[in-house]
């Protein structure tokens, strides 16, 4: 995601924080632990400005928080697609199209059935190579194809 997106994602992630939090101050007293002295309008300007520091830091925590998982979740989806493309396009694996792929933070799992234990490890070596792809889980099972009517 290019620097002008990511801009584009926190700067109204933060205002929206900071609007949230407006009516907070409106109700905080500085001084709390003496309700008969008068709070002063720079005790007010400072406390809200500290709250507002505060929150702004929340909302740009989170903001950050987003935008990583989000960038994960589209680079997992990118090797899915991958993994998948390379599956079809490997002669050794006729029953590709039975083939799930799942992939989540870099593990890729697959599930369905192949038509032999050769097909299974090739699939498996596929993913391995795949480019992000940090590790295989293979619960292909192998099925015969040879059945009696």
């Amino acid at each position: 995601m290019s620097t002008k997106n990511s801009l584009l994602l926190i700067v109204p992630t933060v205002v929206f924080g900071m609007m949230l939090s407006v009516p907070a101050f409106a109700q905080s007293n500085p001084n709390a632990g003496n309700p008969n002295a008068p709070a002063t309008a720079g005790q007010y300007m400072h406390q809200a400005g500290s709250e507002m520091k505060q929150a702004g830091s929340d909302t740009a925590a989170a903001a950050a928080d987003t935008y990583q998982g989000t960038k994960r979740a589209v680079k997992d989806v990118t090797i899915t697609a991958e993994v998948k493309a390379a599956l079809e396009r490997d002669k050794n694996i006729p029953s590709a199209h039975e083939i799930h792929v799942h992939t989540k933070a870099g593990v890729v799992t697959l599930n369905g059935s192949v038509a032999s234990p050769a097909a299974a490890q090739d699939a498996a070596r596929l993913a391995e190579q795949t480019n992000g792809v940090r590790s295989v889980n293979n619960q292909l099972m192998v099925v015969s194809s040879s059945r009696t009517d």
